[in-house]
């Protein structure tokens, strides 16, 4: 770790989670019951299997896209959560459908997969589907995902480069904290056809995460520079408020990406990293327990970010899952996930917005772009409702 050492924080009041009521669950199966409205209302406005959601909501509306992005899985994957909720083969089918254009739109014309999102792409459409029902044609082309997600790694710097070209100077060496969600792809790959090159990516690439993008505070740089020594070039506060911000998404994606890392690979020092940035998490919340857009912003007033705060929620719940020696600390985190959950449904949901195709309201994309402000952004519609089946049920996870 070149002599850093990252601080944990104490919890400063884990009293305010203390009255959330771990057996009931009946908040959360009304919630649910939004999400599979507004879920069977997308289906009917995206009907095609080539269309999907935008990655926003442009006034509390979604818009149909054919532009293939890192967003489209999180409808895929929206759908197939409802499967698994209901057994419903409506949803089943639907979901199946469109792996037609995962395979022919993308993998097979190689449109929009020389990027550290493929990972996200093919997680949560074909490995749900070959988790949930066998497919074995999902299967394959989910690892034909990790190969090229594998061919992303600089093996002289250690890590998974961001976008563009491997051989451009100005973009060698780039990762962001975002990809952390991106691994657990490799991870799986070789989980179901042993492949070491695909572990010592995953593996390699969260070692320079942690070394690099956590800082001393346990805050996350978003975008880190290195070059092909694998030494720090430069950071960037990239979609955070400054440098000395902490930008909410980044620390949730490190919030859940730590403990996925654990899971598959049993190091014991991303379980205490994933303590660690979940402390500051949890440390900076305003009173409603919905994170600002950026960490800085701790008394509510900046606009919040509700698909962090449904990211940090499965985070928390992926790490007190680990914790089964630590039962004091596996219930609190436990309690703060269904506390911002609750949160989430109470305060943040489009319930009282019928106009709304999305599900979560008060999501920031980007707010320096001033892309999806204060709207619905597809991939907090989709923690959200993850964390809501993880509430609910024993998930098997998809991730």
């Amino acid at each position: 770790m070149n002599g850093k050492k990252i601080h944990e924080e104490a919890i400063l009041r884990p009293e305010r989670f203390q009255s959330i009521d771990l057996g009931d669950k009946s908040v959360y199966e009304t919630a649910f019951g939004h999400v599979l409205r507004k879920v069977d209302e997308g289906m009917k406005d995206f009907a095609s299997p080539f269309i999907y959601p935008g990655p926003n909501s442009v006034n509390g509306r979604y818009e149909g896209t054919e532009y293939y992005s890192w967003t489209n899985s999180f409808w895929t994957g929206l759908v197939w959560l409802c499967y698994e909720m209901t057994g419903d083969d409506k949803y089943r089918s639907f979901a199946e459908k469109q792996i037609e254009a995962y395979y022919d739109r993308r993998m097979k014309h190689r449109i929009e997969t020389d990027n550290h999102d493929i990972g996200f792409v093919y997680t949560l459409s074909c490995t749900a589907a070959y988790k949930l029902t066998g497919n074995e044609a999902a299967k394959q082309l989910s690892l034909q995902a990790a190969e090229l997600l594998a061919d992303r790694f600089l093996e002289k710097a250690g890590v998974i480069q961001t976008h563009g070209s491997l051989d451009d100077p100005e973009l060698r060496g780039n990762f962001i904290v975002d990809c952390s969600m991106n691994v657990p792809l490799l991870f799986w790959a070789n989980q179901i056809a042993p492949n070491q090159r695909c572990y010592h990516a995953g593996y390699t690439h969260m070692k320079q995460v942690m070394k690099h993008s956590v800082r001393e505070s346990a805050a996350a740089y978003h975008l880190c520079k290195l070059d092909d020594r694998g030494l720090l070039r430069k950071v960037e506060a990239g979609q955070g408020w400054s440098i000395d911000g902490c930008w909410s998404r980044g620390q949730s994606w490190l919030m859940y990406g730590f403990p996925l890392a654990y899971r598959y690979t049993g190091d014991d020092s991303f379980i205490d990293t994933a303590r660690k940035v979940s402390h500051y998490f949890l440390n900076r919340l305003p009173e409603d327990d919905v994170c600002c857009w950026d960490l800085c912003f701790t008394d509510g007033s900046e606009l919040r970010d509700s698909s962090a705060a449904a990211i940090a929620s499965c985070g928390l719940l992926e790490l007190a899952g680990h914790l089964k020696e630590e039962p004091a600390l596996q219930e609190l985190y436990r309690k703060a996930a269904y506390g911002i959950v609750r949160s989430l449904s109470e305060n943040y949901t489009t319930a009282g917005a019928p106009q709304s195709n999305g599900i979560l309201a008060h999501a920031v994309y980007s707010y320096f772009y001033g892309m999806g402000v204060d709207e619905s952004c597809i991939w907090g519609d989709y923690f959200y409702a993850e964390a809501l089946v993880r509430i609910l049920r024993d998930w098997k996870s998809y991730w």
